[in-house]
């Protein structure tokens, strides 16, 4: 294997900016006064409420539902009553029905979380109903619900499953203190995953910045030889689906394709880690690791958090803002989305929250493109962004779909070496999701 790791074709070395919290240990995060539940935090069917205002609700309590297969159910991460359902706001960008819990202190757990056994006691198929019920979804961002991942078509063989432990994107270290802290539930995780894929080899995929994170999972699987690590080289975006899988196999996953096309099957480290507790504790998806950091907030931590405590709860954790604030992001600098209030919960995708000082917050002006191709050159999905940009911001939908528009994993590469300083990635998921639209419809 290279020296300097594994890799693909394109990229970008940013900034790490990971220092501030690398080091430090997962911290766990007080419950709240009050928690807002969105009840979608997927990808797939916003879910129902099963639950009432007034109702008494208790951790681990199911409390949104639908009958669709790509969607997935929410549960409390609290004790507490039923306050408010109401829209609110989302950090992923919109308003969405929401359950408010006033809190208890109690932390009282529901009947239902009891432990599902052993995993070698349990058939692949109960143990994709496990992760299911339980609420599970990707949690590097996207969202996707986990069952669905692990349910191919039947013409499609799975051979290798890839365990994403690349964490790329610069401020975040979540993954990486996961990595470090539980190993056994990542290796739990993995295993059951296999399982569930009927899969005999699995990959824990870790880029070489992590030299710590790789000396402890290679240990922890040295008693499994049908898994092991693969060193990446350090480069944004490394971490992305495609990115990874070509890294790790040199297989190309098509234009329009799935990784499932090619025999592979990609799950995050947060996400290996609440399977294994859904498995373990019977404990459903309601909290996780994020990672609290930037130049306006007053200590940076690493925090395991519950699901719909707000960002401004988790901030105040952290001793507050240090100074006025600039920029609010659910995520990182490259792939995260700005918040226009610190009024928005920690949802199963939220990674890290960004907290910037208005000078670190400054975006320049836009002028005209120069027709440099640097965001062609560097453009890891080898796209053409700025014919897509311009076809978007033109209204032509179509022609920026001829272009491959829904190829664009949205890294961010192509805004972030612009000369011009073009808003690349915003107008192509205008694109993108006016493309999505248009397929509904028809």
């Amino acid at each position: 294997m290279n020296k300097a790791g594994l890799t693909f074709k394109g990229g970008i070395h940013p900034l790490h900016h990971k220092e501030n919290t690398e080091n430090k240990a997962i911290e766990v995060a007080p419950v709240p006064k009050e928690v807002v539940i969105p009840l979608i935090q997927h990808i797939g069917a916003i879910c129902g409420s099963v639950v009432k205002v007034g109702d008494y609700v208790k951790v681990g309590q199911l409390i949104g539902e639908t009958k669709a297969f790509v969607s997935t159910p929410v549960h409390s991460s609290v004790s507490g009553t039923v306050k408010k359902i109401e829209n609110r706001p989302s950090p992923v960008g919109a308003r969405v029905n929401s359950v408010i819990i006033t809190t208890d202190g109690e932390q009282t757990i529901h009947e239902s979380v009891v432990s599902k056994g052993k995993l070698e006691d349990l058939s692949a198929d109960e143990v994709k109903a496990i992760i299911r019920n339980s609420g599970i979804t990707g949690m590097g961002g996207a969202g996707f619900p986990t069952h669905v991942k692990l349910s191919p078509p039947l013409d499609k063989k799975i051979d290798l499953l890839i365990i994403n432990g690349a964490e790329c994107e610069p401020f975040l270290t979540s993954d990486h203190r996961v990595m470090l802290e539980m190993p056994d539930k990542i290796i739990n995780g993995t295993r059951a995953v296999m399982k569930a894929l009927e899969v005999d080899k699995a990959v824990i995929a870790i880029e070489n910045n992590k030299p710590d994170a790789i000396k402890v999972i290679k240990e922890a699987v040295k008693v499994f030889p049908d898994i092991t690590v693969a060193e990446l080289q350090t480069k944004y975006p490394q971490g992305g689906e495609k990115s990874l899988i070509y890294a790790v196999t040199k297989r190309e996953v098509p234009s329009g394709g799935l990784p499932m096309n090619i025999g592979v099957v990609v799950q995050n480290i947060g996400t290996v880690v609440a399977i294994s507790n859904a498995i373990e504790t019977g404990i459903p998806l309601v909290e996780r690791v994020v990672t609290v950091t930037g130049s306006a907030v007053r200590e940076p931590k690493n925090l395991l958090v519950k699901i719909g405590t707000s960002f401004k709860d988790v901030i105040e954790f952290c001793g507050g803002y240090s100074e006025e604030l600039g920029k609010l992001i659910n995520g990182g600098p490259m792939m995260g989305i700005a918040q226009y209030t610190d009024e928005v919960p920690i949802i199963k995708g939220t990674s890290g929250i960004l907290v910037l000082s208005k000078q670190d917050a400054v975006r320049p002006e836009p002028t005209n493109c120069i027709r440099c191709a640097r965001c062609i050159t560097y453009c890891p999905s080898f796209l053409q962004p700025l014919m897509i940009s311009k076809n978007s911001l033109m209204g032509r939908f179509d022609e920026a779909e001829g272009y491959n528009a829904m190829d664009c994993i949205e890294c961010g590469i192509c805004s972030f070496v612009c000369p011009s300083k073009r808003p690349l990635v915003d107008s192509i998921r205008m694109a993108k999701k006016e493309i999505i639209t248009k397929r509904k419809k028809s």
